[in-house]
């Protein structure tokens, strides 16, 4: 398997798209609202800010993407970088290509002196995700998370 990795550019934006409304669906059961997932990625690749995506891909064809953002914690007076957005096409799963996504962030976070770590959140009932994660050397952390999610709410 021939892999390679790049940073997403804004003609990436219906595969990230089309990447973000499978992965809701397979993992939440959500049907996204296509013009807010869009507005959205459009403006994490339009603002490195916001986000950045890179794309995993086998013969010049995108097979799976991730994406991070960042947040201060001023307890480290450093930057985490929140991996999201984490998709992989079904039929290149268990070939690398998360595993080469995550080393790459990871290879990255560590350029930067300012970055003190990189976290991610999980399904709780996602094990599959929670053993790569792992395997990656990446620890459960102490803190559950909550949420208020205005976006969802107004759908409702």
């Amino acid at each position: 398997m021939s892999l390679s990795l790049r940073a997403a550019e804004l003609a990436d934006l219906e595969t990230i798209v089309g990447f973000n409304q499978a992965l809701a669906l397979e993992t939440e059961g959500l049907s996204l609202d296509l013009e807010r997932l869009r507005a959205g990625v459009r403006a994490g690749l339009q603002d490195p800010q916001r986000s950045r995506y890179f794309l995993a891909e086998q013969q010049g064809q995108p097979v799976g993407q991730v994406m991070f953002t960042d947040e201060w914690s001023d307890w480290r007076n450093g930057w985490f970088w929140w991996i999201q957005s984490v998709y992989v096409r079904p039929e290149a799963r268990r070939q690398g290509v998360y595993s080469a996504l995550h080393t790459h962030v990871h290879r990255l976070a560590r350029e930067h002196p300012s970055v003190c770590g990189v976290r991610l959140y999980v399904h709780h009932q996602n094990q599959s995700a929670q053993k790569t994660y792992r395997a990656l050397e990446m620890q459960q952390a102490h803190y559950t998370m909550f949420e208020v999610d205005f976006a969802l709410d107004r759908d409702a």
